[in-house]
């Protein structure tokens, strides 16, 4: 595995506050942790765009489009780091896609909130007649789109295994230069595995303090056998 990389931890998630800002994203509304947004100067943003250096080097700039942000377990920050850096792909003209893939307890919508309830990755693999821009909300902010999750579902892994999602992914592929899924715990299903065997690649998010190397070595050989690549890890600080 590459270089780890570290960032400070973010509790915004469980923050009832947002921000807007300016003409270009006045219609959401942004949780503190969207440091790029609200706190650009800041150190750990600073990381965050050093993630993104990371990824341009040894990813987007071999030609390779999309990335799944997978954790061995809940509340290591893969929400903050995905949102995050999509974010900052966005703020240097890449044309980015968000994808919270989260169909259990999707968080992106806590994070990057939408003016009005929004279709999502759920509706968008359960309506196979329906083209894929109707489900994203595009020009979130500039260069940047979200697919939000959508409306609960009780069958995850049965959406995300069908040929719809494959599908979705080539279009991702084709429409946009970076797409950034956010995933669920590994440990509590094996839906991140799925998306990141048909994304390709993965990124691994653990916790100082929390996350057990044995946890981050099981995920990566997971990950390895269900043919992602793994272009590095990201720790957030306790």
């Amino acid at each position: 595995m590459s270089d780890t990389l570290t960032l400070a931890s973010q509790r915004a998630l469980a923050e009832g506050g947002a921000a807007e800002r300016g003409d270009a994203d006045a219609a959401y509304g942004f949780a503190p942790a969207i440091i790029t947004v609200l706190s650009p100067l800041g150190p750990q943003a600073e990381a965050i765009r050093a993630l993104r250096t990371h990824v341009m080097a040894q990813h987007i700039n071999l030609g390779r489009r999309a990335l799944a942000v997978c954790g061995p377990s809940a509340g290591v920050g893969c929400s903050f780091v995905a949102a995050n850096l999509a974010v900052s792909l966005s703020q240097i003209g890449v044309k980015t896609l968000l994808i919270d893939g989260d169909l259990r307890r999707p968080a992106l919508d806590m994070l990057i909130r939408p003016p009005r309830a929004s279709s999502g990755l759920a509706q968008c693999l359960q309506s196979p007649d329906e083209p894929f821009g109707a489900h994203i909300d595009a020009d979130v902010l500039p260069h940047l789109s979200v697919m939000y999750a959508g409306q609960a579902t009780a069958n995850p892994q049965e959406l995300l295994a069908g040929d719809r999602f494959r599908s979705l992914m080539k279009f991702c592929l084709r429409e946009f230069d970076a797409t950034i899924v956010d995933t669920p715990p590994a440990n509590t299903s094996t839906d991140a595995r799925r998306i990141s065997g048909v994304a390709g690649y993965s990124l691994i998010v653990t916790a100082r303090n929390k996350t057990f190397v044995r946890d981050v070595r099981t995920l990566a050989g997971q990950l390895k056998a269900d043919r992602a690549v793994v272009i590095g890890t990201v720790m957030n600080q306790a």
